[in-house]
């Protein structure tokens, strides 16, 4: 039923140059540029959390202004994911890689939200929570393996279909 329904969709796609062209790239772009704020101010973070409470403190106002541009960036890779998956829904849907891929986008969401939590703890603290830091830096390290993991699976899904 999902496949017939989206068969103009899946014809236009297939028979253009054009939207492939133009998805894909915004697709890469957004995630080049998501991932790669991301990575850079991961890196960020785990340098702060062993610096002075004045870096710490810069740190969290980058910190913030970062997450709002990562958000962007993944909701533009969402909506071409999208588009790419329903263009062509028969090979997406029965896909283990594809479905791995969107497994470690949601979890790197939910860790996106875990670091939001730990930076309003750090906030809120008066001389800043140290257990807060602490989670913050782990948040840093697991959102720069699941950044890589889901360029690793990206790759593999274009390979394996």
């Amino acid at each position: 039923m999902l496949v017939r329904l989206l068969e103009p969709w899946s014809h236009a796609y297939g028979d253009s140059k054009v939207l492939p062209t133009v998805i894909v790239f915004g697709h890469i772009a957004a995630l080049v540029f998501a991932g790669g704020l991301a990575v850079t101010i991961d890196r960020g973070t785990l340098r702060a959390a062993r610096g002075s409470p004045e870096a710490k403190s810069q740190h969290l106002v980058e910190l913030a202004a970062a997450h709002r541009l990562v958000l962007s960036g993944l909701a533009l890779s969402a909506v071409t994911g999208v588009l790419m998956f329903t263009a062509d829904v028969e090979t997406f849907f029965t896909s283990p890689i594809f479905w791995t891929k969107a497994s470690l986008i949601g979890l790197l969401l939910a860790n996106g939200y875990a670091m939001t939590r730990a930076e309003a703890a750090i906030r809120s603290a008066p001389r800043g929570d140290l257990g807060a830091w602490t989670r913050l830096r782990t948040t840093a390290l697991l959102s720069l393996v699941l950044w890589f993991a889901i360029a690793f699976a990206g790759v593999a899904l274009v390979n394996a279909g």
